[in-house]
């Protein structure tokens, strides 16, 4: 039986994670270099972790962690720098401000521009406001894509979900043979993302005050029971892909891909080969 594989791209490389293990390969001076790290899910300590819901919750913490520690070693390897170890400190510093800044983008600043237009709050107030967020969604993603740097790593995107696409299906992992597979995959966390946008417009319908500093906060207590929604949704959705109404539910998180995802090279999709051998 396959391991389940799954990772996100860093810079000048792939981290690919498989239950117990994980892998970042980069490419540096013409050259590939591959960096083990630890992995020990906290839901193997703690048991009621692992119940549905609770458990996508916690999966994304943990992916976060792992995606800055992986991003963070990159970088170091691209500036020449002498690797340094991110200590619980830093890391929980970078974890907070994005946290933060997640919270002011996609749940603040929407609110705020509907109240502009509704001051009750209704199921229009909602769908307007998530409308809001999938506008300012979709515009992130857009403006990143122009940069240079962001077009690189959405190659490596691509690197990664082709590589992971061509080892599910059983077929010898080469470049070239990866190159054939579709550059988007249903687990990625961009459709996850566009999963939880479209089912915090249906839980936030459910917070009739209006009153920010009572809405807001209810919003944010909503974060980790939309994130586990979202990710047993994923999880569903990847079991029974084959299925014309799940081909339906995750066209759009599918289309997406295709602003986060561009076609790699074959010395990227190299990389991304390497470390998906080395937690195979």
């Amino acid at each position: 039986m396959k391991k389940h594989i799954g990772g996100q791209a860093v810079i000048e490389g792939v981290m690919m994670k498989s239950d117990s293990k994980v892998a970042v390969s980069v490419r540096k001076k013409k050259k590939i270099i591959t960096k083990k790290m630890r992995y020990k899910p906290i839901s193997n300590k703690y048991k009621i972790l692992t119940i549905p819901i609770v458990r996508g919750f916690v999966n994304l913490i943990e992916m976060m962690v792992l995606g800055m520690k992986a991003l963070t070693w990159s970088a170091n390897q691209q500036a020449d720098k002498k690797e340094e170890k991110l200590s619980k400190k830093e890391l929980g510093l970078t974890f907070f401000i994005a946290t933060v800044a997640t919270i002011l983008i996609f749940i603040v600043a929407p609110y705020y521009l509907t109240k502009l237009f509704i001051k009750q709050a209704n199921l229009l107030f909602n769908l307007i406001d998530g409308v809001f967020r999938i506008i300012i969604f979709f515009l992130y993603l857009i403006i990143i894509g122009f940069m240079a740097d962001m077009k690189e790593i959405f190659r490596y995107h691509g690197a990664e979900h082709k590589t992971v696409n061509c080892y599910e299906a059983g077929k010898k992992l080469t470049p070239e043979n990866a190159k054939k597979y579709p550059k988007e995959h249903i687990r990625c966390g961009t459709s996850l993302l566009v999963i939880v946008i479209v089912v915090s417009i249906l839980l936030f319908s459910l917070i009739k005050d209006p009153r920010w500093y009572v809405n807001i906060p209810l919003r944010i207590l909503f974060i980790p029971l939309i994130a586990g929604i979202g990710y047993e949704a994923v999880r569903i959705a990847s079991r029974f892909k084959d299925n014309i109404i799940t081909k339906i539910i995750i066209a759009p998180g599918i289309w997406t891909q295709k602003l986060t995802t561009k076609e790699p090279s074959l010395k990227q999709l190299e990389v991304a080969i390497k470390a998906l051998n080395t937690v195979k």
